[in-house]
């Protein structure tokens, strides 16, 4: 009777763990799909609201700015009153701004309602992960867990441009924000059902002065490259505010000591230190292609903007398909392994690309973005795995948004970068090739040192 009992107990667990990934995986994927798309709607939107091109940018980047500047406040507020209660007000203020975004009467209230959205989203991401944490003591079966959450990266890159596009195509853009809402109030529903609450208040605090620093460096940092391309003296400036707060935070934090928003002993712990750069040498690369070979594809009229969006779909099927099983081949190599394995293949697949002259030969493009594809896969999953894993439970909502904060360094870093790469050999298939071997030879280095430090 005793193990029939034992047994169910342990069903109940694992249909309980179950409902929480789904919930956690909802949540990621809506406001993962919601960003993938809303490049395709910008054209639409100007037509409609009547906007300039400086308007439908900040449709873009008024969520990258806000996200940014919130990442470390939403992992604070996870470990300090909840992870169940950040992850569900994250949901619910993005539901809430997805709404806002589809009634916008103009593009003013539109940038507004993106910028909410961001915010919604540096609330869910780093509880999330958190949550995920918590709920997943065995390190075993964290790693298999995150895998299937960070697949869901990959399958809004598959699923998001064809699905803005029909939806666009037939209903208008303001659909790509309404289809996002019920599948929102569904995250809410199943997190309030499903998700236990934990918390790690004790010996912390909200630390404002680390708070508006932290914000302002990373805030500083997106607009730099934001304005990168457009206005470079405000990039400039903006990167000397960076420089400037970066400094003053790093003080700031270094005199709260334990108690601070971020405690500098963390990057003393040398496998979230090596996660850390791996995360950003990895989206450093990653992003850049994103951003330079569809447009390439584009300018020189070998793809429209739905045959770009589809010729990306193996790559990111590929993702999708091999990140649910990271956990079980961590298992079997290591995360050492996996995590310099899955960089070196994104570092070769960068470097097919600039020998595919400027994306011209298509067969030799797709070739390097599988092998892109392929090592996102194989190295999301376990990077976050030992990020989480390596710090004290009651710093996960701190761990989750600086792993995330790496991500999103890296991101700008790289499209500012790779991006200045391709403008200074006025683009072309000379820049592409430029700017994917720059690329590659950062991923490399970063599968390098990951494999140095990582253990």
């Amino acid at each position: 009777m005793r193990p029939y009992l034992a047994d169910m107990a342990e069903n109940r667990k694992s249909v309980g763990r179950g409902m929480v990934l789904l919930t956690m995986c909802l949540a990621v994927l809506v406001a993962q799909v919601d960003t993938s798309v809303v490049n395709l709607a910008v054209r639409p939107i100007g037509a409609d609201l009547h906007a300039e091109v400086a308007g439908l940018q900040w449709v873009v980047d008024a969520y990258n700015l806000t996200y940014a500047v919130l990442l470390l406040t939403g992992g604070l507020l996870a470990d300090l009153y909840g992870r169940r209660l950040i992850f569900m007000a994250g949901v619910a203020v993005f539901t809430a701004a997805s709404l806002l975004c589809a009634a916008a009467p103009g593009i003013a209230v539109l940038i507004g309602a993106r910028a909410l959205a961001g915010s919604g989203a540096a609330l869910l991401v780093p509880a999330s992960l958190a949550i995920i944490r918590v709920v997943w003591t065995d390190p075993a079966e964290r790693g298999r867990a995150l895998g299937i959450w960070a697949s869901c990266n990959g399958v809004a890159f598959a699923i998001g441009p064809p699905l803005g596009g029909i939806l666009i195509a037939h209903f208008g853009w303001r659909s790509v924000f309404l289809c996002v809402v019920p599948f929102g109030i569904a995250a809410l529903v199943l997190a309030a059902r499903a998700v236990p609450e934990a918390a790690d208040p004790h010996g912390r605090r909200f630390d404002p002065g680390g708070q508006a620093l932290g914000a302002g460096a990373l805030g500083a940092l997106a607009l730099a490259a934001i304005e990168a391309q457009g206005r470079p003296w405000v990039s400039g400036a903006a990167l000397a505010v960076c420089v400037v707060a970066f400094l003053g935070f790093r003080a700031v934090e270094r005199r709260a000591d334990a108690a601070a928003l971020v405690p500098l002993d963390l990057f003393g712990l040398a496998p979230f230190r090596g996660t850390m750069i791996a995360t950003a040498a990895m989206t450093f690369g990653m992003y850049g292609v994103l951003f330079l070979v569809p447009l390439v594809w584009q300018s020189s009229g070998k793809l429209g903007p739905q045959g770009a969006g589809f010729a990306l779909l193996p790559m990111a099927l590929i993702f999708a398909l091999v990140s649910p099983r990271s956990g079980k081949l961590t298992e079997r190599f290591g995360a050492r392994a996996m995590i310099a394995g899955g960089l070196g293949a994104i570092g070769c697949g960068l470097l097919v690309l600039s020998a595919a002259d400027g994306g011209a030969s298509l067969d030799i493009a797709e070739l390097g973005l599988a092998l892109a594809g392929l090592g996102m896969g194989i190295a999301t999953g376990p990077l976050f795995a030992v990020a989480v894993a390596s710090v004290p439970s009651e710093r996960s909502g701190t761990a989750s948004a600086l792993i995330n904060v790496a991500r999103m360094v890296g991101a700008t870093l790289g499209v500012a970068a790779l991006g200045s790469a391709f403008a200074l050999l006025h683009g072309g298939a000379d820049g592409l090739r430029a700017a994917m071997l720059a690329g590659g030879l950062v991923q490399l280095a970063g599968a390098a040192t990951a494999w140095a430090i990582v253990r």
